[in-house]
């Protein structure tokens, strides 16, 4: 059996694939130390453990990542796949796969220029959903009894509001602290814009809403860019003032709110209105209500005084016609005396001339006569013709007994016809009536079966009788194959 040749020897230095691979880690490690990478953000994958894996790439390479547990709440930006960013952290290895890595703890936007073209994709999607229609947007109740903020506790917006409240019209404030920037502050706030929609009881809920922070660079802004704060406020009951940075910063939230203030001193003046000026107005109003009722007032005393000098006197027509009125009542007593004195004097001058009423008694009473006597007359005249025109009448009892006979004679007539038409008449003449059980007639021979029960009819009463099943020829009926039955057809 043929040995295999010896292996000549070598100097080259011999290791095992785990110094080799810790080598490679050593080295790398050493010789970059913390690094900038900038990239696009592929592959994100966050695992329940807390860890976050992805990929940095760019034109012509791609690179792993990871950023640990620990890590990922000191983060300024939540990651996004598809978002240019620029990681700091350190190069290392894994050894198992014989791969390199980034190990990040710190991640911002890779410029401003990302960052709008993220805000302004953003805003697209919202806004072709609706949600900055200015007719979704709700007007600001004139006079809040609590105004409730979001805002961070610590620095000077929240004092800013406090003292432009206190200063124009004090009203309650409830402040839900929230961090304005980092990683985590989108969420926060947005809980905190939801959560004054649903207070519990026994605490006062606010009658307008002010999202506030100060002034940063864009970077510090973008919790109030987040799509999660934005859908938050749009879907607040509550109407919304967002005052977020100066005047010339903008954010998502400003379009998303019912009012947007370049301040959130400005904010807090939105939400009340300045004490003073109400009073001034009051002041003002009650002003000119009171010399508008004064004119109304010297208007109407004018036209009274001018109806006035064209009306007649009225304490001289009430006089005159108090006096008529005395003077008819004066009348008044006197007139029935003196019509009674015209008519009996009246009376007095005729009374000759009137008949004495038992003349006239007598004279009706000779007219009464005269007309009973002449009725009495006409009532004898017309029952004497009524006499004679009875007598002239028929003997009635001679009408009546010819009418009988000639009744009688038809009913005989009637009778004789109607016995010709009877079937006795017939069953006289030696014929009779066949029925079935049922006593119904029967007509047709071929109707009756053998063995059938049938009542013959004759002139002096009826028999029962049970068919044969045979004619008088001897041959049995059409339709029937039946045995003929005992008994015979009388």
């Amino acid at each position: 059996m043929d040995t295999l040749p010896e292996a000549p020897p070598s100097n080259t230095p011999e290791f095992t694939v785990s110094e080799i691979s810790g080598a490679i880690k050593r080295t790398l490690e050493s010789e970059f130390g913390r690094v900038r990478v900038r990239g696009e953000i592929t592959e994100l994958k966050a695992y329940p453990s807390g860890h976050i894996y992805f990929a940095l790439k760019d034109e012509g390479a791609k690179i792993r990542a990871i950023i640990w547990r620990y890590a990922v709440p000191r983060l300024s930006l939540r990651p996004e796949n598809g978002v240019e960013v620029i990681a700091t952290g350190k190069v290392s290895t894994y050894g198992e796969r014989s791969d390199y890595q980034l190990i990040v703890d710190r991640m911002e936007y890779a410029g401003e220029g990302a960052l709008l073209a993220r805000v302004e994709a953003l805003r697209k999607k919202l806004g072709a959903e609706g949600l900055f229609d200015e007719a979704r947007k709700r007007p600001l109740p004139l006079l809040p009894r609590v105004i409730g903020v979001v805002s961070s506790e610590k620095g000077a917006v929240i004092q800013d509001i406090r003292t432009t409240i206190a200063r124009r019209f004090p009203r309650s404030v409830l402040l839900w602290p929230v961090p304005v920037q980092g990683q985590g502050a989108a969420e926060q706030i947005a809980a905190a814009i939801e959560g004054f929609s649903r207070l519990p009881r026994g605490i006062p809920r606010p009658d307008v809403l002010i999202v506030a922070r100060g002034g940063g660079s864009l970077e510090d802004l973008m919790a109030f860019n987040e799509e999660i704060v934005v859908r938050a406020a749009a879907a607040c009951p509550i109407p919304l003032i967002s005052a977020v940075g100066h005047e010339t910063d903008t954010t998502l939230i400003d379009f998303a709110s019912d009012r947007r203030a370049p301040t959130p001193t400005a904010a807090a003046e939105l939400a009340v209105p300045a004490r003073a000026e109400l009073l001034a107005g009051l002041a003002q109003t009650a002003a000119r209500l009171l010399a508008s009722g004064q004119g109304a007032l010297d208007r109407a005393r004018l036209r009274l005084s001018r109806v006035e000098g064209r009306m007649p006197d009225l304490p001289g027509l009430v006089g005159a016609a108090r006096q008529r009125l005395d003077d008819r009542a004066e009348r008044l007593a006197l007139a029935p005396r003196a019509l009674l004195t015209r008519k009996r004097a009246a009376l007095d001058a005729i009374a000759h001339r009137l008949p004495h009423p038992r003349e006239t008694l007598a004279g009706h009473r000779h007219t009464l006569d005269l007309l009973a006597a002449r009725a009495g007359a006409a009532l004898q005249r017309m029952l004497d013709r009524r006499q004679t025109a009875l007598h002239r009448l028929p003997d009635p009892g001679a009408r009546v007994a010819g009418r009988l006979r000639e009744a009688r004679l038809r009913l005989q007539g009637l009778t004789a016809r109607l016995e010709g038409a009877s079937y006795q008449g017939v069953l006289a003449r030696g014929f009779a009536l066949l029925r079935d059980e049922a006593g119904e007639p029967v007509t047709h021979a071929a109707d009756v079966a053998p063995g059938a029960r049938l009542s013959v009819t004759l002139q002096d009463g009826s028999l029962d009788v049970t068919a044969d099943g045979k004619t008088p020829g001897g041959t049995p009926p059409k339709g029937r194959r039946t045995p003929p039955a005992q008994g015979s057809l009388l």
